[in-house]
């Protein structure tokens, strides 16, 4: 899943070049992958609460890997945000089952390792950013590059389905069998509303770093892309470690510490801009986000009060909507002040992060 998405998102800056956006132009674009997710919310949780979500993965990643290569071949703004909505759908569907089944293999180890599927997450976006540097310095097309991420993600799917659970684990042991329809209580506000301002954070670090790097800090076409590099490294080794702190402290002391690196990295990427600097920056915001959702998401699937995965499907959605807003509201401001203020903006949902990490506490399992 990460490598599939970081082929996209390292081949923005191309995609935005050869359509002839502006920043206005691209933040609308980039709305049709958030949207297509959020609408498949529901839906996702529904089929995969009652289909299991192991069928359901394999389906969601073998569409989401067809519909990475139809991008590059939308020759209009309209035609690309269709193909980035479904592609949008796709991934919603293998998010929400990939999850589910994490929370089951979690719950049989008895101990918080949801981080570690996310780190795997983030090693494929890092490897996916790589190629897509190494790409984009070749004579080969948009289009080849991505058949060739077709190809990997289906030999991916066919190697590693196998491995997959049979069956999830539908509730808690001591949860009652009858609840599991959505209940929007206060755990559910809280992880959703940590998530949203993960998201909406790791959406702008996606979809906007290296356009950052291209047109405030114009470095030589090489290091477009260190920003988007660094931030995904960072957050792939923050994923591989962070069970260990969350196992040993308690999870709303490494939320406190992870918005504090989301709004240092913002604002020193901002304030200072400079090949070396921003990079850096980007990288604590990659470190920063590394761990929140995976924490917000294991939480979801030990609460009483519903199933797995229909809880994970409600953090979900309020998590989804930071992804969904944050990077065309950045393009909007872009668009009315410049990007180094739209993404200096975006530093208060860390702080957001930091105020409720202090409510977590709050929340029972």
């Amino acid at each position: 899943m990460g490598l599939i998405f970081a082929s996209w998102a390292s081949r923005i800056p191309d995609i935005k070049s050869s359509l002839n956006l502006n920043d206005g132009q691209l933040g609308q674009v980039l709305f049709a992958m958030p949207l297509g997710q959020l609408m498949m919310m529901v839906v996702s949780g529904y089929l995969v609460n009652k289909f299991g979500s192991r069928i359901i993965l394999i389906t969601a990643m073998t569409l989401y890997a067809i519909a990475l290569t139809f991008i590059p071949q939308a020759n209009s703004f309209h035609l690309l945000f269709l193909v980035l909505f479904f592609f949008g759908i796709t991934s919603n569907m293998a998010n929400i089952a990939v999850n589910t089944q994490a929370v089951s293999l979690e719950a049989l180890y008895k101990k918080n390792i949801m981080s570690s599927f996310h780190g795997l997450w983030s090693l494929g976006g890092l490897t996916g950013g790589i190629l897509g540097a190494v790409f984009a310095e070749t004579k080969f097309s948009i289009f080849t590059h991505l058949v060739i991420i077709l190809i990997l993600g289906v030999m991916g799917i066919i190697i590693f389905s196998r491995g997959l659970l049979a069956q999830d684990i539908k509730e808690n042991s001591d949860a009652k069998t009858s609840k599991k329809v959505f209940k929007l209580d206060s755990a559910i506000i809280i992880l959703g509303l940590i998530g949203f301002g993960s998201m909406f954070c790791e959406g702008t670090m996606f979809d906007w770093s290296s356009v950052y790097f291209s047109t405030i800090i114009k470095p030589d076409e090489t290091f477009v892309r260190m920003g988007y590099i660094a931030s995904m490294g960072a957050m792939t080794f923050g994923r591989f470690v962070a069970d260990r702190f969350v196992n040993r402290y308690q999870a709303s002391v490494v939320l406190r510490f992870c918005g504090i690196l989301i709004t240092s990295g913002l604002l020193l990427a901002t304030i200072a801009p400079g090949l070396i600097i921003s990079t850096f920056g980007f990288l604590l915001i990659g470190l920063g986000v590394s761990s929140i959702v995976p924490i917000c998401y294991s939480a979801a699937g030990r609460l009483k009060t519903m199933s797995a995965s229909i809880a994970i499907t409600a953090v979900s959605s309020i998590s989804f909507l930071g992804f969904m807003i944050g990077p065309p509201l950045i393009g909007l401001l872009s668009e009315i002040t410049d990007l180094r203020i739209a993404l200096l903006a975006a530093s208060s949902f860390g702080i957001l992060i930091i105020i409720l990490s202090y409510q977590y506490k709050s929340i029972k399992f």
